[in-house]
């Protein structure tokens, strides 16, 4: 209906300027003219139905259950009424604070619901592809085809830093996607998200192609389009007009929680590449070589005589790296990986990440004035597992600070959690929203500095933010895992 009353609005208009034309005495055209080319602007406009019939069945409906006591109102503050709002859209209920177990009797467990989302038939029999973040922490995962029929799925492997998961069902003949060439998609195209938005099953939407190779901050580049996604879609696949999958819808860009005509999709070629890693070992193994990086600004280039504002600024090197022992310094800027320019700072973590650990590689980075070639071997990056700076805040410590313009909720580093990271200080990221989620921050990162300023704790958080200038974006050197990099989030006013 929306797409007849869009036809009808623009047949009107144009017949309308036709006939204001004509009246004028400015253009006199044969009749028939307008409808000629009302029919070819009719003609122009896509079809989505074919590819509806041709890809829908290879769509699926995903639903997590969590294993909750009988009342986790109470742990939440929340109401039944509150509780019931979340069931029934389908919506993740919140987190509540772990608790001592206590006796069955006292506190049974029940299933409940924990959200919804969706996913695609990856093979014929049973691989289904979704976003990570859909199943992180579900005790039971519930896949629904397109026929009604409901499986119990077994998580293959997900991957958080990529946002992609797998899981298996036990079917056969199932109808597979076709994977289509994310270089062939142009700024402009048509593109089709199949899901399930607030747990309405196969719902359709459409757009274009707003932007390639977006960085928001996380470790793929994103294809932006304007196809509306909501809750729910997460984990569906974007479709091009030859009904292939071009990418997984996962974020968006909101200032209210809602669809703002902004959203992200990861390309489904390096979803493959992660999905089969996940499939062969259920997890993925990525490179590395120990080095902390910032944007390289064009007042640094000019200044360092590298003339372009290019590559990947070295502000520390880890000890015993491969960088390290190839001779890389804090300083240098990394202009080419085996040979492919860097022409971003995120373009090295994604060239050295997608490359296998054991492989000899060449760094090329310009110091003083000139380039200057350096071979290491690639190390591996430790699993997600690994030093997060995640703990728990103790009850009754008034140790966290909330910065509402930042959007940042943070916390103290135990002495623990700094040996461990070997770091001298920082603050960890308890939650991020608003302008930090836009930036790219998240739960476990941690703050080094802020503003070209040190920050030791919370205390000294609060005194570079009183000393920035909140009328420019403001600058944040963030650890995460074994990396470390720059990242501006502009505060809300």
């Amino acid at each position: 209906m929306t797409t007849v009353r869009w036809k009808t609005l623009q047949s009107c208009a144009l017949a309308g300027a036709l006939a204001l034309a004509a009246g004028a005495g400015s253009v006199l055209l044969p009749p028939g003219t307008a409808h000629a080319q009302t029919s070819a602007l009719a003609r122009g406009l896509p079809d989505f139905t074919d590819l509806v019939e041709q890809v829908g069945p290879s769509v699926v409906n995903i639903r997590t259950l969590e294993k909750v006591s009988s009342n986790p109102g109470e742990a939440l503050g929340m109401d039944e009424d509150m509780l019931e709002f979340f069931r029934r859209f389908g919506l993740p209920v919140p987190n509540a604070p772990r608790q001592r177990p206590q006796p069955r009797s006292q506190q049974p467990e029940e299933e409940q619901p924990r959200g919804v989302g969706s996913g695609f038939i990856l093979t014929a029999d049973g691989y289904v592809m979704t976003n990570a973040h859909v199943v992180e922490g579900a005790d039971e995962v519930i896949v629904t085809l397109t026929d009604k029929r409901e499986f119990k799925a077994k998580i293959v492997g997900s991957d958080k830093r990529t946002d992609v998961a797998v899981v298996k069902i036990a079917a056969t003949g199932l109808p597979a996607v076709k994977i289509g060439d994310v270089n062939r998609l142009r700024v402009g195209e048509w593109v089709m998200a199949i899901g399930s938005p607030f747990g309405l099953d196969n719902s359709v939407t459409a757009g274009i192609v707003s932007a390639k190779q977006r960085d928001t901050g996380e470790y793929l580049p994103f294809i932006q389009t304007d196809v509306a996604i909501n809750p729910g879609n997460s984990g569906g696949p974007l479709i091009n007009m030859r009904g292939e999958v071009v990418g997984i819808n996962s974020q968006i860009y909101s200032r209210s929680g809602g669809f703002m005509g902004i959203s992200f999709a990861i390309p489904i070629d390096e979803a493959t590449r992660v999905s089969d890693q996940l499939r062969t070992s259920g997890k993925v193994t990525r490179g590395r070589i120990g080095v902390q990086i910032g944007p390289v600004t064009k007042d640094v280039a000019e200044s360092i005589g590298l003339g372009k504002a290019q590559g990947a600024l070295v502000s520390a090197v880890e000890p015993d790296s491969p960088a390290a022992k190839a001779g890389v310094e804090a300083g240098d800027v990394i202009v080419k990986f085996d040979g492919k320019a860097i022409d971003k700072v995120a373009d090295l973590p994604r060239m050295v990440g997608n490359t296998k650990p054991g492989t000899r590689s060449t760094l090329t980075v310009f110091r003083r004035g000139a380039s200057k070639d350096l071979t290491m071997v690639i190390a591996e990056v430790p699993p997600d597992e690994a030093p997060q700076a995640k703990t728990k805040t103790e009850p009754g410590k008034a140790n966290t600070l909330v910065s509402q313009p930042l959007g940042l909720t943070l916390g103290e580093l135990t002495e623990a959690q700094k040996k461990e990271l070997a770091i001298k200080g920082g603050v960890r990221v308890v939650a991020a929203v608003d302008a930090a989620a836009r930036a790219g921050l998240r739960e476990g990162d941690v703050i080094l500095q802020l503003a070209n300023m040190e920050v030791t704790g919370l205390k000294s958080f609060e005194a570079a933010w009183a000393k920035a200038d909140k009328t420019k974006p403001v600058n944040l050197l963030v650890r995460r895992g074994e990396w470390a990099q720059y990242v501006l989030i502009r505060p809300a006013r």
